[in-house]
């Protein structure tokens, strides 16, 4: 049986293969560049969302791939358990312009790769962390890699990035539609909250090499 995971994960691996972000692959078929987002998989209830066949449709006829090509990307989860390889940079060069799009998926030049046991998502991707900021969870040189398709629920452990730039990995407290309420894992930094205008991208960690 088709999952949602299975049917979201082969749309960014097409896009991936045709050099597009998901955003970028939705506005070259035609669609709102914000159809493919990972706030767009799942409705404010929970209920997950599915691409509808014209969506699909569209997205073959822009790139010219067959149906073929787009179910053999619809790999079944048991055989994605095996080590693959996920782009990562430092948690200081994420910062930077260039290195995602504009739903947080990794984009640009600039990445290296790290092989590991378990990436579930086709977009997952890795930072390591610098600094003492996430003590005594995360250490320096610590292999954090993230899900942007993942839901995020409260308790979480997540990403950050701000418009400005900032980059975070802390717990989070409080989402509302207008304020975003984060925790520091490490005691000796202060909580920190923002408009939620002022986020760029938030991902859970899903997983950590250390």
């Amino acid at each position: 049986m088709l999952t949602h995971k299975q049917i979201w994960a082969a749309i960014d691996a097409l896009a991936a293969r045709y050099g597009m972000s998901p955003s970028g692959l939705a506005r070259k078929s035609g669609l709102d560049a914000t159809t493919f987002n990972p706030s767009k998989r799942t409705a404010e209830d929970g209920k997950k969302r599915w691409p509808s066949t014209e969506s699909v449709s569209k997205v073959l006829a822009a790139t010219g791939a067959s149906l073929d090509e787009f179910v053999s990307l619809i790999i079944p989860k048991g055989k994605q358990n095996g080590p693959r390889t996920v782009p990562v940079i430092g948690l200081a060069q994420a910062g930077g312009r260039g290195f995602f799009d504009d739903a947080g998926f990794p984009a640009g030049s600039g990445w290296s790769h790290v092989k590991l046991p378990l990436a579930d998502d086709e977009g997952d991707f890795a930072l390591e962390v610098s600094g003492d900021s996430m003590l005594p969870l995360y250490r320096a040189g610590d292999i954090l890699v993230l899900s942007p398709s993942s839901q995020v629920r409260k308790g979480d452990r997540v990403v950050v990035k701000t418009k400005g730039g900032e980059v975070m990995a802390k717990v989070l407290a409080k989402k509302t539609g207008k304020k975003i309420e984060l925790a520091s894992l490490n005691p000796a930094y202060p909580p920190r909250s923002f408009d939620a205008s002022e986020i760029d991208w938030m991902a859970r960690i899903v997983w950590v090499k250390q």
